[in-house]
Protein backbone atom coordinates (compact mmCIF):
# COMPACT_ATOMS: atom_id res chain seq x y z
CA UNK A 1 0.00 0.00 0.00
CA UNK A 2 1.27 3.45 -0.88
CA UNK A 3 1.59 6.12 1.78
CA UNK A 4 0.66 9.80 1.79
CA UNK A 5 3.47 11.85 0.28
CA UNK A 6 4.67 9.15 -2.12
CA UNK A 7 4.69 9.62 -5.88
CA UNK A 8 3.30 6.89 -8.09
CA UNK A 9 2.58 6.30 -11.76
CA UNK A 10 -1.17 5.82 -12.10
CA UNK A 11 -2.57 4.46 -15.37
CA UNK A 12 -2.77 7.00 -18.15
CA UNK A 13 -2.87 9.87 -15.65
CA UNK A 14 0.88 9.59 -15.20
CA UNK A 15 2.73 10.66 -12.09
CA UNK A 16 0.53 11.46 -9.10
CA UNK A 17 1.23 12.37 -5.51
CA UNK A 18 -0.62 10.26 -2.94
CA UNK A 19 -2.28 12.88 -0.75
CA UNK A 20 -3.96 10.44 1.55
CA UNK A 21 -5.41 7.00 2.14
CA UNK A 22 -8.84 6.56 3.67
CA UNK A 23 -12.57 6.55 3.09
CA UNK A 24 -13.77 9.60 1.19
CA UNK A 25 -17.12 11.11 2.14
CA UNK A 26 -18.71 9.95 -1.11
CA UNK A 27 -17.87 6.33 -0.23
CA UNK A 28 -18.90 6.16 3.42
CA UNK A 29 -20.92 2.99 2.77
CA UNK A 30 -17.95 1.35 1.06
CA UNK A 31 -15.62 -0.71 3.25
CA UNK A 32 -12.69 -0.17 0.91
CA UNK A 33 -9.89 2.31 1.39
CA UNK A 34 -9.15 4.85 -1.32
CA UNK A 35 -6.05 6.70 -2.45
CA UNK A 36 -6.49 10.41 -2.91
CA UNK A 37 -4.20 11.32 -5.83
CA UNK A 38 -3.12 14.61 -7.37
CA UNK A 39 -1.46 14.41 -10.80
CA UNK A 40 1.78 16.41 -10.92
CA UNK A 41 0.74 17.75 -14.33
CA UNK A 42 -2.83 18.65 -13.47
CA UNK A 43 -5.16 20.19 -10.95
CA UNK A 44 -7.83 17.54 -10.48
CA UNK A 45 -8.11 15.15 -7.57
CA UNK A 46 -8.48 11.44 -8.27
CA UNK A 47 -9.88 8.87 -5.86
CA UNK A 48 -9.16 5.22 -6.54
CA UNK A 49 -9.73 2.15 -4.39
CA UNK A 50 -6.47 0.82 -3.00
CA UNK A 51 -7.36 -2.53 -4.55
CA UNK A 52 -8.01 -1.04 -8.01
CA UNK A 53 -6.89 -3.06 -11.00
CA UNK A 54 -5.65 0.09 -12.76
CA UNK A 55 -1.87 0.03 -13.21
CA UNK A 56 0.17 1.71 -10.47
CA UNK A 57 3.84 1.61 -9.59
CA UNK A 58 6.27 3.75 -7.62
CA UNK A 59 8.13 6.45 -9.53
CA UNK A 60 11.63 5.38 -10.56
CA UNK A 61 14.47 6.26 -8.21
CA UNK A 62 16.92 9.11 -8.70
CA UNK A 63 19.65 6.60 -9.64
CA UNK A 64 17.36 4.93 -12.20
CA UNK A 65 16.46 8.34 -13.66
CA UNK A 66 20.12 9.32 -13.99
CA UNK A 67 20.97 5.97 -15.62
CA UNK A 68 18.06 6.34 -18.03
CA UNK A 69 19.15 9.84 -19.06
CA UNK A 70 22.71 8.63 -19.62
CA UNK A 71 21.43 5.77 -21.77
CA UNK A 72 19.17 7.90 -23.99
CA UNK A 73 21.76 8.30 -26.78
CA UNK A 74 22.06 4.51 -27.07
CA UNK A 75 18.31 3.78 -27.07
CA UNK A 76 17.37 2.74 -30.58
CA UNK A 77 14.36 3.97 -32.50
CA UNK A 78 11.37 1.68 -32.67
CA UNK A 79 11.30 -0.36 -35.88
CA UNK A 80 7.50 -0.18 -36.12
CA UNK A 81 6.29 1.36 -39.38
CA UNK A 82 2.84 1.69 -40.80
CA UNK A 83 0.94 4.07 -43.03
CA UNK A 84 -2.26 3.13 -41.20
CA UNK A 85 -3.36 5.74 -38.66
CA UNK A 86 -5.26 3.07 -36.75
CA UNK A 87 -2.27 0.72 -36.48
CA UNK A 88 0.07 3.56 -35.52
CA UNK A 89 -2.37 4.73 -32.87
CA UNK A 90 -2.71 1.22 -31.46
CA UNK A 91 1.05 0.77 -31.38
CA UNK A 92 1.65 4.10 -29.65
CA UNK A 93 -1.12 3.40 -27.15
CA UNK A 94 0.53 0.07 -26.32
CA UNK A 95 3.80 1.88 -25.63
CA UNK A 96 2.09 4.41 -23.34
CA UNK A 97 0.33 1.60 -21.48
CA UNK A 98 3.63 -0.21 -20.92
CA UNK A 99 4.51 2.53 -18.39
CA UNK A 100 8.14 1.87 -19.27
CA UNK A 101 10.42 4.91 -19.44
CA UNK A 102 12.78 3.34 -21.99
CA UNK A 103 9.86 2.62 -24.30
CA UNK A 104 8.67 6.22 -23.93
CA UNK A 105 12.15 7.43 -24.94
CA UNK A 106 12.05 5.07 -27.90
CA UNK A 107 8.66 6.40 -29.02
CA UNK A 108 9.88 10.01 -28.75
CA UNK A 109 13.07 9.25 -30.68
CA UNK A 110 11.13 7.35 -33.34
CA UNK A 111 8.69 10.18 -34.00
CA UNK A 112 11.47 12.79 -34.08
CA UNK A 113 13.50 10.66 -36.49
CA UNK A 114 10.44 10.18 -38.67
CA UNK A 115 10.06 13.95 -38.86
CA UNK A 116 13.74 14.42 -39.82
CA UNK A 117 13.58 11.66 -42.45
CA UNK A 118 10.43 12.97 -44.05
CA UNK A 119 11.62 16.57 -43.98
CA UNK A 120 8.06 17.64 -43.33
CA UNK A 121 5.52 17.88 -40.58
CA UNK A 122 4.56 14.65 -38.90
CA UNK A 123 0.98 13.46 -38.59
CA UNK A 124 -1.28 14.66 -35.80
CA UNK A 125 -1.28 11.14 -34.38
CA UNK A 126 2.54 11.13 -34.22
CA UNK A 127 2.54 14.59 -32.66
CA UNK A 128 -0.11 13.72 -30.08
CA UNK A 129 1.57 10.51 -28.92
CA UNK A 130 5.05 12.06 -28.90
CA UNK A 131 3.76 14.92 -26.76
CA UNK A 132 2.01 12.54 -24.35
CA UNK A 133 5.12 10.34 -24.10
CA UNK A 134 7.19 13.46 -23.32
CA UNK A 135 4.72 14.55 -20.63
CA UNK A 136 4.78 11.12 -18.98
CA UNK A 137 8.56 10.77 -19.20
CA UNK A 138 9.39 14.33 -18.14
CA UNK A 139 7.02 14.30 -15.17
CA UNK A 140 8.51 11.07 -13.87
CA UNK A 141 12.09 12.25 -14.38
CA UNK A 142 11.29 15.59 -12.71
CA UNK A 143 9.91 13.89 -9.61
CA UNK A 144 12.72 11.32 -9.48
CA UNK A 145 15.42 13.99 -9.85
CA UNK A 146 13.70 16.59 -7.69
CA UNK A 147 13.77 19.24 -10.42
CA UNK A 148 11.04 21.26 -12.14
CA UNK A 149 9.52 19.56 -15.17
CA UNK A 150 10.62 22.49 -17.34
CA UNK A 151 14.28 21.63 -16.64
CA UNK A 152 14.07 18.01 -17.76
CA UNK A 153 14.56 18.68 -21.51
CA UNK A 154 17.75 20.68 -20.74
CA UNK A 155 19.01 17.90 -18.49
CA UNK A 156 18.46 15.36 -21.26
CA UNK A 157 20.04 17.61 -23.91
CA UNK A 158 23.09 18.17 -21.70
CA UNK A 159 23.52 14.42 -21.17
CA UNK A 160 23.28 13.77 -24.91
CA UNK A 161 25.76 16.57 -25.61
CA UNK A 162 28.18 15.28 -22.97
CA UNK A 163 27.96 11.76 -24.41
CA UNK A 164 28.62 12.99 -27.97
CA UNK A 165 31.63 15.03 -26.78
CA UNK A 166 32.99 11.95 -25.06
CA UNK A 167 32.78 9.97 -28.29
CA UNK A 168 34.36 12.68 -30.45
Amino acid sequence: MYQAGEFIVYGVSGVCRVDGVGRPTFAEDDDRLYYKLTPVAGTETIYIPTDSSVFTRPVISRAQAEMLIESIPSIEEDDFTSRSSRLSSEHYQEVLQSHDCRELVQLIKTVRAKSRRNGRRISQIDQRYRKRAEELLHSELAVALGIPMSEVPRRIARAIEDKSKGQA
